[in-house]
């Protein structure tokens, strides 16, 4: 009797979702460390990360507390500077995205 040969291919796939809006997705693998972003109607609309599904943590905006001096800066659906959101998980590990500014330039010529 001849044994079986044949490799079995498993789909595996990443559950995303957020905590404040309920948002949901599902991706491919990522790389280790890499995070899903999403626009979060629950938090003024800016860019936050979603977690994997069934964690037990919570989103909070973290408001850009300097003068912005002319920078450019993402601001939420309420007029406010964002500069962070932080995920705060249930066992008190924390999780910060950092929103940085963004550069310009001028070009002479």
């Amino acid at each position: 009797m001849r044994p079986a040969h044949g490799a079995v291919l498993v789909a595996a796939w990443t559950d995303w979702e957020c905590p404040e809006c309920g948002a949901a997705d599902r991706t491919p693998p990522m790389s280790p460390g890499a995070i899903h972003m999403h626009t979060c109607p629950r938090l003024h609309m800016i860019t936050a990360p979603m977690v994997r599904a069934g964690a037990d943590c919570r989103l909070v905006a973290v408001e850009r507390e300097d003068y912005l001096a002319g920078e450019i800066q993402t601001l939420g659906d309420d007029g406010r500077a964002y500069m962070a959101v932080r995920t705060v998980y249930a066992d008190g590990h924390t999780d910060l995205a950092v929103h940085a500014p963004l550069a310009r330039a001028t070009l002479h010529t």
